[in-house]
């Protein structure tokens, strides 16, 4: 009976190849369905206003040291 551990028989204790393949192998589509979902627009939301913050805080500051 052959084993299944590779090319070079190196076993994989944990098993972390396989289940990186296995995922891969899932695709974006099924990662979709397993996650909720969220108002539209929501995180998006969030994104602008912490760029519009950041935004501020650089002109703040540039516009101290110019002072």
């Amino acid at each position: 009976m052959a084993e299944n551990q590779g090319p070079q028989g190196n076993h994989d204790p944990a098993g972390s190849t396989q289940m990186f393949r296995a995922f891969v192998d899932e695709g974006p589509q099924g990662r979709r369905q397993q996650t909720a979902p969220t108002a539209s627009g929501g995180p998006r939301i969030g994104l602008i206003i912490g760029v519009v913050v950041a935004v501020a805080i650089v002109a703040a500051v540039a516009w101290l040291a110019l002072k």
